[in-house]
């Protein structure tokens, strides 16, 4: 029986001790994947840098659009659609998780570390190297309140701030931006630089792009803080999930990327074509 990716392996899967659940038996066939997932369109940032990283590894990738944004919700809802987001990639064969989701990551990484079978990767905003990086001992953070009043952004804050003004700033028109697939024109370049540009006016010299929604956007970033030296995180983990892969001896494959979304793929299939780059194929995922 051939199993599609939006079918749940069985009913009460996440019933189950991590241990005994079961597999897409055609998956398990196929070479094994990696598995993301974010609350919508922001993980393709990270996606695309594992691609680059493992060219040859097949990845599936996960839109938890109908629960997106993560930002504005409970933690307890955030913790418990990450669980249900890696218990359903884990039924797909993956066998490394990457959270690709910094509020997802703030929420629910340790969670996810503590209960699954799998490693898992996950993200955080990069101000470690935004304050070995500026020169006016000013940097601003863009990102979600859900990742931004967390503990574990608190406590980067205060291990690495060393002296530095962090200031931080929730963008969720810029969230909206990417879930719609609008990535340039003077719509969006106006959203950006409504965020940006009062930074770049108060001294910031260096912007960390705390939400992996905001790289698609890079390019407005970059003409609205023209001399601004922008950190992004994503290399990063494809750097980290690629020394995993290795550590755990998980070939590459045929450098398949698959796609699903727990909104409507027909909604979901044109913006993400745009920010992924080319059309592709999006299925359901039941979870």
């Amino acid at each position: 029986m051939l199993y599609t990716l939006g079918e749940r392996i069985a009913p009460n899967v996440f019933d189950l001790k991590p241990e005994t659940w079961p597999l897409n038996p055609w998956l398990t066939q196929q070479p094994v994947s990696i598995g993301l997932f974010d609350s919508g369109l922001g993980g393709l940032s990270v996606a695309r840098a594992i691609r680059t990283a493992l060219p040859h590894h097949d990845l599936l990738y996960l839109a938890d659009t109908a629960f997106c944004p993560y930002g504005p919700l409970p933690v307890a809802q955030v913790r418990a659609r990450a669980l249900a987001c890696a218990h359903w990639l884990i039924g797909q064969g993956a066998r490394i998780v990457v959270v690709a989701c910094n509020t997802a990551t703030s929420a629910a990484v340790e969670l996810l570390r503590a209960t699954l079978p799998v490693p898992v990767v996950g993200m955080e905003p990069g101000v470690k190297p935004a304050v070995a990086t500026t020169r006016t001992g000013r940097v601003a953070v863009l990102a979600t309140s859900g990742t931004l009043t967390g503990d574990r952004f608190a406590h980067l804050v205060k291990r690495f701030g060393n002296g530095v003004t962090v200031q931080t700033v929730a963008c969720p028109a810029m969230v909206q931006l990417v879930e719609a697939g609008e990535l340039t024109g003077p719509q969006a370049a106006a959203v950006v630089a409504d965020y940006v540009a009062p930074l770049v006016a108060d001294g910031v010299d260096t912007l960390v792009l705390g939400c992996t929604h905001f790289p698609p956007l890079r390019a407005l970033i970059a003409a609205a803080a023209p001399g601004v030296t922008i950190i992004d995180t994503g290399p990063a983990v494809a750097a980290q999930t690629a020394r995993i892969a290795a550590a755990a001896r998980i070939s590459g494959g045929a450098g398949r990327v698959t796609f699903a979304t727990t909104g409507d793929p027909e909604q979901v299939a044109p913006a993400l074509g745009r920010v992924w780059g080319e059309a592709v194929p999006v299925t359901w995922a039941a979870c």
